[in-house]
C-alpha cells in the first residue's frame, strides 16, 4: 500500500498498543506529511492498520476488510489537510473506517452472519489444539457464540460503545472522539450496555446445557 520510509533518520518512537511504532508525537508525522513528505504517512499506516482491520471486521466488512481499510487510509490521507491539529489520529481514522464499512456493506446488499463474524474476530487468537478435550473446545465456542449473540441483541448505540471500548480497546476519550459523543454519554451508555449484556449472558447460562450441569 505505502512503502516504508526510505531514509534512516533516528526518530524517537513509541510502541502503540497494536505493536506499531510512531513518532513520540503523532503531530510531528502529520506535519511532515502536510509539509510535502508523503512517505511519512507510512508510519501511521503501520501503527494503525491492526486496529483498523479489527474495526472493519467488527462492523461487518468480512472478506472486504482489507479493501475497506486501504480505502479508509487513502481517504484519511486525502483529508489530512482538514485534520484538527492536536487531535488523536486513531479515533479520527476509525470514524472513516466505520463510514467506509457501512458503504461497503450497503453496496453489497448484505449483512455479515454472526458465525462468520465470530470466526473473523477470533481469527487472530490462539487456536484450540487438536489434542484438546473436544468438550472444552465446544464450551469455548459456545461461550463465544453467546457473547456475540448478546452483543447483536443490543441497540446500535450500546453495541457500538462496547465494540469501541472492548473489541477495539479504545479508552473513553478515544471512544468519545470516534463516536462523536460526549465522554459522559460514553460512560452512561457503556454502563447500560454492560448491564444488559450481563443479564442476557446470565439468562443464557441458566437456560443452556452448561447451566443445567452446573446446578446438578
Amino acid at each position: 500500500m505505502w512503502e516504508p520510509i526510505p531514509d534512516c533518520r533516528c526518530i524517537k518512537s513509541v510502541r502503540t498498543r497494536e505493536g506499531g511504532l510512531v513518532d513520540a508525537d503523532e503531530a510531528v508525522v502529520i506535519a511532515r506529511v502536510r509539509a510535502g513528505e508523503p512517505e511519512a504517512y507510512a508510519e501511521l499506516v503501520r501503527a494503525h492498520t491492526p486496529v483498523a482491520l479489527r474495526a472493519a471486521v467488527a462492523w461487518g466488512a468480512g472478506a472486504d476488510a482489507e479493501d475497506v481499510v486501504q480505502q479508509a487510509f487513502f481517504k484519511a490521507y486525502r483529508s489530512l489537510g482538514r485534520f484538527k491539529e492536536g487531535s488523536a489520529f486513531r479515533p479520527w481514522l476509525l470514524r472513516i473506517v466505520a463510514n467506509e464499512t457501512r458503504n461497503t456493506v450497503r453496496s453489497a446488499g448484505r449483512q455479515r452472519a454472526v458465525a462468520d463474524r465470530e470466526a473473523d474476530l477470533l481469527g487472530g487468537e490462539p487456536r484450540i489444539p487438536e489434542s484438546a478435550d473436544p468438550a472444552v473446545a465446544a464450551v469455548r465456542r459456545e461461550r463465544s457464540r453467546r457473547l456475540l449473540d448478546a452483543l447483536d441483541g443490543l441497540g446500535e448505540d450500546h453495541r457500538q460503545v462496547v465494540i469501541h471500548r472492548y473489541l477495539l480497546e479504545l479508552d473513553e476519550t478515544e471512544t468519545a472522539q470516534a463516536l462523536g459523543w460526549p465522554k459522559g454519554t460514553v460512560k452512561s451508555r457503556l454502563s447500560r450496555a454492560l448491564k444488559k449484556l450481563g443479564l442476557v449472558l446470565e439468562e443464557g447460562l441458566r437456560d443452556g446445557p452448561e447451566g443445567g450441569e452446573e446446578r446438578g
